[in-house]
């Protein structure tokens, strides 16, 4: 505090550590949620009383690019849960790369924004997916067979 009382805000700055750490765990959870993922497009769970739906949107040499959509009783006045997960197969990490339609994430943001993004909005939605991946793991039951074929 300054002799006002006022106090001065340091600028928010990433925890690079805690972040890869958090992609590597989301890396790691996913892989066991959708081990098959390389010949199977979709899988689904039943976690609670949501819907949770994997589908594979894109494969490439080092890259997959999964959707992830949860459906249930709170999807009806929010509409459904939509979180694009870009997973490194090389660097053994996935991040979000779009959630609910918002792209392309900055690390941080100056707060209060246009958009009123939190400062570490990007670790704020992968901690998220991070938990629903963790909850599908805990309490999910796979409810389908996976899906068959290739996409691009």
């Amino acid at each position: 505090m300054t002799e006002l009382g006022t106090r001065i805000k340091r600028r928010y700055t990433v925890d690079l550590l805690d972040l890869h750490a958090l992609c590597e765990a989301n890396y790691a959870r996913m892989l066991r949620l959708f081990p098959g993922y390389e010949i199977s497009n979709s899988r689904q769970f039943t976690a609670g009383d949501a819907q949770v739906i994997f589908e594979v949107i894109e494969r490439c040499r080092y890259t997959t690019t999964f959707r992830l959509r949860k459906v249930g009783p709170l999807s009806v006045p929010y509409g459904p849960l939509m979180v694009d997960l870009r997973v490194y197969h090389d660097a053994k990490m996935a991040e979000v790369i779009n959630f609910q339609a918002n792209r392309q994430l900055a690390g941080r943001y100056a707060y209060p924004n246009e958009k009123m993004y939190q400062r570490d909005e990007k670790q704020q939605q992968n901690r998220f997916v991070g938990e629903l991946l963790g909850f599908c793991l805990a309490q999910g039951r796979a409810n389908d067979t996976p899906s068959l074929g290739v996409t691009s």
